[in-house]
């Protein structure tokens, strides 16, 4: 195959641009004929590669009609429909018999194209998806993908036009897609058991089910098998009908251009190339010898010019010497020839000639006898058996079966081979013998036949030879013999021949037109049961033709003859018709351009008025019906003096048009059948390879300013054809250039330059989401290419990274312009409050990040070579976001902080960007915010310390979460005013910094008077507390506690910093909460203890030797003698453990820190114990009273007991403290038993578990 091919696309001008989207067949006949046709119509006979100019810009037919009067705008119908004739007469030609071209079958498979219908509908699917109107099941995840790719890209203005351009397929839609998925599914978290690429799959499925609707389920496959065909390998049928269209042709105007070419008729087709390869020949030669060349970029140029034409020709006639002549049976073998594929074809001398043997010519023929009956048997008896043998001479002999001689009938068929032209065929018919000593059955006839490949295939009757004395005088045999004709073989029959150097005797002979290869043919005279001829002539340079009769040879009457320098050989046939049969054969093997006409009708010349054979007839009625229609002049035109140049421009024109406007989107490739026939074509009729890519890239050029989609791949190929071909750098060796089409190459290549730097300055508008797939990538590739000097000599990389610089700073311009006229953002500026201006430019910021990342996700892989440029690109574009921005800001009032929003969004997506990071617009974006924050956190600040004055003056210290509501509201805004600045994400470090460590400081001086100002509200609270059994701890002040707890738990998420200083202050404020939550557990202790010292006072008033106890005690006895007094209760020992009971489970329920109340019972208990200790020690001396003794007991017993269930730890319990106090409270308790002679009434010092509750 050759590179790819194309054609310019021929549109009239004139028309509204939305006559771009109707389907109309290329060339048809409903309009005007395209202006350069009509302009070539005048230059057709004598151009040189006219067609090369550039096709100027004409009003459309019908403007351009107006000034003329109608017989001169039919006459230019009329010409430009003979033009489309004659050039539909060269494309049939191709097609019917190529010969150098096939249909590739490597292209790829182009994909349906989407039109406007289509898009719509596909719309209204998805929205029906989306408002739950369809039966597909999905989760959450996938219906937002979905409606991303809704909002995103089926309802984006730049999809729109890609399929009004006809450049958008099914398979688009599916890819992007896909790789929107991909994304979301990445950043999906892991399932167990359900991996990431099922959930793709799954997704891909049910975005399929959507996409084509629950209607079209079962009706699209159909509707895709017959749509593909096109795409696929074309029979020659289809070919026809696809030009037809093309061409606008007829569907009659064909029908009477193929029988008139003899478009089935291999042997006329080859012929008709060996004429116009003969012609080519001729044609260069001529060239050669009158000088006139086309204009060359060097003088030498011509002698390469004829050689150039002569190796042309040169390799079409070894194309068609290497075709097979026929695609005979198994039995027929082509004899190959063996000749020089250079000075045979071009010098014709006889020294160079490659003569033939008789053992070239290998003829086989297949024999059919049919023997039907037997007629006239009467020498034998009716019940006798008779059969048939049959035989071609020198080959083996077949029989019939046996019949009764009453019904001699058979029917039987007998196949033979032959290498003889003129077999003898020998049938017999014998009886059985019936004597004892018969060796042979009896033969009772034969007849002998001499059949050729033109006898009647009939069956007839034939009389047989009889033996003498044989009853059976008129016995005939009813049989046929069919004999057909190899297919190299075309034309046999009887002639009389004279000739100079073979058949030198006037007499009949049977003559045999064989072909041996595609370019040697042979005449041969064959005698009877011969397989070689016995004569032959090679007709390669003869010139067959009509002549008049020879009065001094005697036999035939209708004369032709074959003449060479040399040698002229005469023949004659018997009648017109066989005459006529004779020549035309010749003419085809001859190849030569003179065709001969008889001189006398063939009716006149046929004395016995008989009908003219078949083939005869068929030639003169469609001869005599073409020239009725005015067709005569489109087959007998010479090839050779017309300009293909200008017949291919307007070919391939035609089909890219027809191409473009078919179902598929084809981005200018052409289908595997119009690549055959555009090969095809430029190789048979010679139209220079860098022509037809120029007026390629001419046309795909002028479609791609016309708004289709074309692939800058096909571009690229057709360039870099040109550009090799100019600079004379072709891989097959240095060729020859003209002018023309040197000068035609910088044009195309300046506008080219010029087509691609706009396609890059639009990118997202030529390539909306990436798509065509690589098209991008391929523009710059192109670009990089063009913008070479020649083809050896590779550009810097500093000049095409100018050039891609300066069509990014263009679209940037293009995107901020289009995007703005999109939010309609100049009108807000202008008139809207400070608030809409702040929304609006938001919302375009929004706008303008989305667009950005699209670059990144669809277009970056293309800039991948220039990543800075892109960044540039970036910056450019943020530049003139700044300005609407700037206008916003200074809009707002002073102290406003609805702005920040804005700095988050955009510094979240710039921070992100490696190249944008800090990059002009980001700094700037920082000079302008620095300002607000600073003074948004010096207002914060003022504002929380002010909070903290007001809120501890006004505390009621009622329990809040976690402590009071002046501490919530200080902690909670303290942790908001940071979470604010941290969501900043300030991108430059040291103010970052800065603002972190301003914070946290803050957070620790606000904190730090928080817990100043509990712990003075604590003291005073608990000054305030009773200091009696009757003490119950306030909730206030296990609030004031939780305070200082949660102001313990804030400050190392509010204060904590990496670093020196800033810990060492963090470390301050941790110290001051500690020494403080110490302060406070101690007052609480003292507070608890003091409780416990006046129970211990209660009972000094019992000591040993005071007044008040001798008075007690004297009271008591006196009264026990006269009534049961009662004795010293253990209210008091019940009352104090009442109060330790009921403080532990107010310190249990209300504090949350348990750290803190372990700390607590353990001072509590220590001190507790201490305090009693102290209290016996100093009575040493004195013996207890029963009274205190029991006491002290139950107290030290259950304060041990509720303290270790509380979690007091046992070291802390059983403490040298609890063990003095235990042995000295023992020794008491055994002294009371000796003399108190009622003991303690169950109250003792031993295990606590055996004692009962009291």
């Amino acid at each position: 195959m050759l590179d790819p091919s194309s054609s310019e696309e021929e549109s009239d001008e004139g028309l509204e641009e939305e006559s771009r989207d109707v389907l109309v067949a290329a060339g048809g006949s409903q309009r005007a004929p395209p202006a350069p046709a009509r302009e070539g119509r005048r230059e057709v006979p004598g151009r040189a590669g006219g067609g090369g100019a550039a096709r100027p810009g004409s009003p459309s037919p019908s403007v351009h009609s107006e000034g003329r009067d109608e017989p001169e705008r039919q006459l230019d119908e009329e010409q430009e429909r003979r033009i489309r004739l004659q050039l539909y007469v060269f494309v049939v030609r191709c097609i019917a018999y190529p010969f150098n071209a096939k249909q590739p079958t490597d292209m790829a498979r182009r994909q349906q194209k989407l039109n406007k219908q289509q898009l719509q509908l596909l719309k209204e699917r998805f929205q029906a998806f989306l408002n739950g109107e369809t039966q597909i099941v999905a989760d959450e995840a996938f219906c937002n993908a979905v409606r991303s790719y809704y909002e995103v890209f089926l309802k984006s203005d730049r999809v729109a036009r890609m399929v009004q351009s006809g450049g958008c397929s099914a398979n688009d839609f599916r890819e992007v897609f896909k790789k929107n998925i991909e994304k979301r599914v990445r950043s999906l978290p892991e399932i167990d058991g359900l991996s990431k690429e099922t959930v793709l799959s799954s997704w891909i499925a049910k975005y399929d089910a959507i996409y084509r609707g629950e209607e079209d389920l079962c009706k699209q496959p159909n509707r895709m098998a017959l749509s593909a065909v096109s795409e696929l390998i074309l029979s020659k049928e289809q070919l026809y009908e696809m030009f037809q269209q093309i061409l606008g042709i007829k569907k009659l105007e064909h029908q009477l251009l193929y029988n008139a070419c003899q478009l089935d008729n291999a042997d006329e087709q080859a012929a008709q190339i060996r004429r116009e390869l003969d012609g080519r020949l001729q044609l260069a030669e001529k060239m050669a010898k009158e000088r006139k060349f086309p204009k060359f970029i060097a003088k030498e140029m011509e002698t390469m010019y004829i050689e150039e034409l002569r190796s042309s020709v040169n390799l079409l006639m070894a194309n068609l010497e290497s075709l097979p002549v026929s695609k005979g049976g198994p039995e027929f073998k082509l004899q190959k020839l063996k000749r020089s594929q250079n000075s045979a074809f071009l010098d014709i001398g006889d020294e160079n000639e490659i003569q033939l043997s008789k053992s070239d010519v290998v003829l086989s023929f297949t024999l059919e006898i049919v023997i039907m009956e037997v007629q006239g048997l009467k020498s034998v008896a009716p019940n006798r058996i008779v059969y048939c043998t049959m035989e071609v001479e020198g080959g083996e002999k077949l029989q019939t079966d046996q019949a009764e001689a009453s019904r001699p009938q058979w029917g039987t068929q007998g196949d033979f081979t032959t290498t003889h032209p003129r077999p003898v065929v020998k049938v017999k018919l014998f009886t059985e013998s019936t004597g004892v000593l018969a060796l042979e059955d009896k033969e009772l006839g034969r007849v002998i036949l001499y059949p050729t490949s033109n006898s009647s295939k009939s069956a007839e009757l034939h009389r047989m030879i009889v033996p003498k004395n044989s009853q059976d005088s008129d016995l005939k045999i009813k049989l046929a013999v069919r004999m057909d004709k190899p297919a190299h073989m075309k034309h046999s029959g009887y002639l009389y021949a004279l000739g100079q150097k073979v058949w030198k005797r006037w007499k009949k002979r049977y003559f045999v037109l064989v072909q041996v290869s595609q370019y040697t043919f042979a005449m041969c005279s064959y005698r009877e049961k011969k397989s070689e001829p016995q004569e032959l002539m090679q007709l390669e340079g003869y010139t067959v033709d009509y002549t008049d009769p020879h009065p001094g040879l005697q036999g035939g009457q209708m004369f032709f003859n074959a003449v060479k320098e040399g040698d002229t050989v005469i023949f004659a046939s018997d009648d017109e018709q066989d005459r006529i049969l004779w020549v035309q054969a010749m003419y085809r093997a001859t190849g030569q351009s003179y065709k001969p006409i008889p001189a006398i009708q063939a009716q006149k010349l046929n004395p016995k008025g008989g009908a003219l054979h078949t083939d005869a007839q068929l030639c003169k009625f469609y001869a005599d019906r073409f020239q009725k229609h005015g067709m005569d002049e489109f087959i007998s035109a010479n090839p050779c003096k017309l300009d293909h140049a200008f017949l291919f421009r307007l070919l391939q024109r035609q089909t890219l048009d027809h191409r473009l406007n078919d179902s598929y989107s084809c981005l200018g490739w052409f289908s595997p059948g119009q690549v055959f026939v555009l090969d095809e074509y430029c190789a048979r009729y010679g139209v220079r390879g860098c022509h037809r890519h120029l007026c390629y890239l001419t046309e795909l050029m002028e479609q791609s300013e016309n708004g289709a989609v074309i692939d800058p791949t096909l571009l690229h190929y057709s360039f870099a054809f040109c550009a090799s071909h100019v600079h004379g750098n072709r891989p097959d060796g240095i060729g020859t250039v003209s002018m023309e089409e040197k000068e035609r190459f910088e044009e195309i290549k300046e506008r080219l330059s010029f087509l691609l730097e706009n396609q890059i300055s639009h990118f997202r508008y030529c390539f909306p989401f990436g798509r065509p797939e690589g098209a991008l990538k391929a523009t710059l590739s192109l670009l990089e290419r063009v913008l070479m000097k020649d083809i050896a000599t590779p550009i810097p990389a500093e000049e095409v990274k100018k050039v891609v610089r300066k069509c990014l700073e263009k679209a940037a311009l293009i995107n901020y312009t289009r995007l703005t006229e999109y939010a309609k953002i100049e009108e807000t500026m202008n008139q809207a409050s400070p608030a809409r201006k702040l929304e609006d430019v938001l919302h375009l910021a929004e706008l303008c990040i989305e667009v950005l990342q699209q670059n990144e996700e669809h277009h970056a892989e293309a800039f991948a070579w220039w990543p800075d440029l892109l960044a540039e690109h970036a910056e450019k574009f943020w530049a003139l976001f700044t300005v609407d921005m700037d206008t916003a800001l200074e809009a707002q009032p002073q102290d406003s902080w609805d702005s920040f929003p804005l700095f988050q969004l955009l510094n979240n997506f710039l921070r992100n960007d490696t190249l944008l990071c800090n990059g002009k617009f980001h700094k700037h974006l920082q000079e302008i915010f620095v300002p607000l924050v600073v003074r948004y956190v010096d207002l914060m600040e003022s504002s929380i310390a002010q909070s903290i004055h007001r809120g501890f003056e006004q505390e009621t210290w009622q329990p809040v979460n976690n402590g009071s509501a002046t501490s919530e509201d200080l902690f909670w805004k303290l942790d908001a005013l940071q979470m604010f600045v941290l969501d900043l994400h300030w991108p430059e470090q040291e103010f970052a910094h800065h603002l972190e460590q301003r914070l946290k400081l803050m957070a620790s001086d606000m904190i730090e008077a928080c817990v100043k100002r509990t712990r003075t509200a604590f003291e005073l609270k608990l000054q305030k507390a009773s200091k009696t059994t009757d003490l119950r701890i306030p909730a206030s002040v296990c609030t004031m506690f939780n305070v200082l707890v949660d102001a313990k738990k804030q400050s190392t998420k509010l204060c904590a910093l990496d670093g020196g200083q800033e810990q060492q202050y963090h470390s301050k404020i941790d110290d001051l909460i500690d020494s403080t939550v110490k302060e406070i557990i101690s007052m609480l202790v003292s507070k608890f203890v003091a409780v416990l010292e006046g129970v211990l006072s209660k009972l000094s008033r019992y000591d040993e030797g005071t007044f008040f106890s001798s008075i007690l005690s004297f009271t008591v006895k006196a009264a026990a003698k006269y009534v049961d007094v009662p004795k010293p209760g253990m209210d008091l020992a019940d009352t104090y453990i009442m109060f330790v009971r009921q403080n532990q489970d107010i310190l249990r329920e209300k504090v949350n820190e348990e750290m803190y109340i372990e700390k607590l019972f353990d001072q509590w208990y220590s001190s507790s114990m201490k305090v009693i200790c102290v209290w016996l020690a100093d009575r040493l001396d004195l013996q207890l009273h029963i009274y205190q003794l029991k006491t002290l007991i139950k107290i030290v017993k259950k304060t041990y007991r509720d303290f270790r269930l509380q979690g007091v730890l046992e070291g802390t319990l059983n403490s040298k403290t609890y063990d003095t106090l235990h042995r000295r409270l023992t020794v008491e308790e055994a002294t009371a038993s000796v003399s108190e002679g009622g003991g303690l009434q169950g109250i003792t010092m031993k295990d606590s578990d055996e004692e009962e509750e009291g």
